[in-house]
């Protein structure tokens, strides 16, 4: 994803606007908001995408001990704004080793999150038992929010997902062990209400699964 724009659920290259299409196209998926390219991770990086998006750009905030912001991802282009994020953290995992998260959110059909989650997408509807409890929670901009399993993602991930801000919640988490992390009570802020809080996150390397998940 890094380089020039792609496609939010194959990761394919796109065609930009033109005289027969007024909006970018996928050759597999047709109309679909591009992910613009990946910047290493920095508070710059962060700002920047939490100046265009409409949606929000959850992280867990405080981050826990020991974990870094490993980069960030934006579908959408200047004309729409940014109609899904994606962000991405590491650190110590509950069961020891390292853990990687990344929080997607996103509009209806988008498809970003499942293409993290490694299922057919676009929306985890279909793979959410939503007549039975949520297996989890999280505070999310200060709302208790109910995640539920996602079923069918590959073995080496753990996937939740519900709706934030009347918008789709994704959470992936590898190692799969490491998807004890999400019944933590973690606490999500979205970033476009830190203020100037966000220029204490803390920055580590860029996170390999946002470009390969």
């Amino acid at each position: 994803m890094r380089g020039e724009p792609s496609c939010p659920k194959c990761g394919g290259r796109v065609r930009a606007p033109g005289l027969f299409a007024d909006s970018w196209q996928c050759a597999v998926h047709g109309a679909v908001h591009p992910v613009q390219p990946v910047l290493p991770p920095s508070v710059d990086a962060l700002g920047a995408v939490v100046r265009q998006t409409q949606v929000p750009v959850w992280m867990p905030w405080p981050l826990p001990v020991g974990w870094l912001f490993t980069g960030v991802a934006l579908a959408g282009d200047e004309r729409s704004g940014g109609r899904a994020t994606a962000v991405a953290c590491s650190g110590p995992g509950p069961l020891g080793g390292t853990s990687e998260l990344i929080l997607v959110a996103e509009e209806i059909g988008v498809g970003l999150g499942a293409r993290y989650a490694g299922i057919d997408g676009p929306d985890p509807g279909p793979y959410l038992s939503v007549e039975k409890p949520p297996e989890t929670k999280v505070l999310a901009a200060g709302r208790p929010t109910p995640l539920w399993h996602v079923s069918g993602p590959p073995a080496d991930r753990a996937v939740f997902a519900g709706e934030a801000r009347g918008l789709w919640l994704w959470a992936v988490v590898w190692p799969e062990q490491a998807g004890l992390l999400m019944y933590d009570e973690l606490v999500l802020t979205d970033l476009r209400d830190a203020g100037a809080e966000i220029e204490l996150v803390p920055c580590g390397a860029l996170a390999r699964r946002l470009l390969e998940p």
